[in-house]
């Protein structure tokens, strides 16, 4: 059986209508939801993972695609859970598709785990594409691609490159976007953990929205 249509089968047979509104209400039904929880879903797809041996193949991006264009928002989430279990096996030549799905029904919550995991770990193990590709994404038009320059070196710590961190916030810094801000806010605040001196000073010295400030003061 194809395995989009085995996730499918897997998620349709624990769909739970109940506690399907909820979930939609809290992503301000932005997208439809089958009423599975993250617990329920992580098992089903261990269960999907064994019974196919899928994280044994090489990546598969008809797979995430043909998660992607369901409707229903734990398909979406089923794709980024396999694309997480193969960080290791992607190569830049996976950056458009990070870029399609982050352009793809976008919300913060798989815009953020693109940004941090897959495009984080691509921009790590071949650093040209930032110079190439992701610094473009800090001016773009589309708000995601500009959070996701933002957000890609969240987990570096003392890896990070401060100084395009630093450029890439203040080539926002005039955003009016609340996710733009709050990105900001959240890039500095991590990085504080590493750097605080350095952050305080960046504060102190550029003009920030009052949001980005407050978060990003928060252990400094």
């Amino acid at each position: 059986m194809n395995p989009v249509k085995q996730v499918i089968s897997l998620f349709e047979a624990n769909r739970n209508e109940e506690q399907a509104i909820p979930m939609a209400k809290y992503m301000k039904n932005n997208f439809p939801f089958l009423g599975i929880k993250t617990p329920q879903r992580e098992s089903l797809m261990k269960e999907f993972y064994k019974a196919t041996g899928i994280l044994k193949e090489p990546f598969r991006e008809d797979f995430v695609l043909g998660l992607w264009e369901l409707d229903a928002r734990e398909y979406q989430y089923a794709a980024l859970d396999y694309i997480k279990k193969l960080l290791k096996k992607l190569s830049k030549n996976e950056l458009p598709l990070m870029e399609k799905l982050i352009k793809t029904k976008s919300w913060w919550d798989t815009v953020d785990m693109l940004a941090q995991h897959p495009v984080g770990t691509i921009a790590q193990k071949y650093p040209e594409v930032i110079p190439e590709t992701i610094e473009g994404w800090a001016c773009e038009n589309n708000m995601w691609l500009r959070r996701t320059a933002i957000l890609f070196q969240l987990k570096y710590k003392e890896k990070t490159d401060e100084r395009l961190l630093y450029r890439i916030i203040k080539q926002n810094s005039d955003s009016k976007e609340f996710f733009i801000q709050k990105a900001i806010g959240w890039a500095l605040r991590e990085y504080s953990k590493t750097n605080p001196e350095s952050v305080k000073t960046f504060i102190a010295h550029n003009e920030l929205p009052k949001l980005s400030v407050r978060e990003g003061s928060k252990y400094i």
